[in-house]
């Protein structure tokens, strides 16, 4: 019996974050501290059950709706990266830059595993972050792909495929 495939879209304007960040260019190079309202969007892939359903994808919505909540209203900053030191000291995070040392709140701040806090990573570590969720992995799912945006018009998408 041949399956049917549906494509699942998933872009409420409920999925996004708002958070601050800097671009690294090199080792002398950043950008100001400055914040976006980034949006996610998530479309999947997957077999139509004899029921007609692919799977409940309301499950899919509160996943990524918890997933931008985990960074929203934080100072994103990249632990992986080459330019950039963090360092702790007295409830403050410091992120050393050059000749810089840039003071936060430690409570204000979210290390990313991460090399840049940019939207070519962030897509590829929140469908990391989705598809380590157990609800999910029950289903069966053939593809995901997962999109940030930090501004109208400009996505980065990560995906991944099952291999059956």
């Amino acid at each position: 019996m041949q399956q049917t495939l549906t494509r699942i879209d998933i872009s409420k304007e409920y999925l996004n974050f708002s958070a601050g960040h800097f671009t690294l260019f090199s080792a002398t190079e950043r950008e100001n501290l400055h914040g976006h309202n980034f949006q996610v969007r998530c479309a999947v892939t997957a077999a139509v059950g004899d029921d007609g359903l692919a799977f409940d994808y309301a499950l899919l919505k509160r996943v990524l709706k918890a997933l931008c909540d985990q960074l929203d209203e934080r100072v994103l900053l990249p632990q992986w990266s080459p330019y950039l030191r963090i360092e702790r000291q007295d409830g403050l995070v410091f992120a050393c830059f050059a000749d810089e040392r840039i003071p936060f709140l430690d409570r204000d701040v979210l290390l990313l595993p991460i090399r840049n806090v940019t939207i070519e990573e962030l897509a590829p570590l929140l469908l990391t972050r989705l598809r380590e969720q157990a609800e999910l992995t029950a289903q069966t799912i053939r593809t995901i792909e997962l999109g940030v945006s930090s501004g109208r018009g400009q996505w980065a998408f990560s995906q991944w495929e099952s291999h059956p």
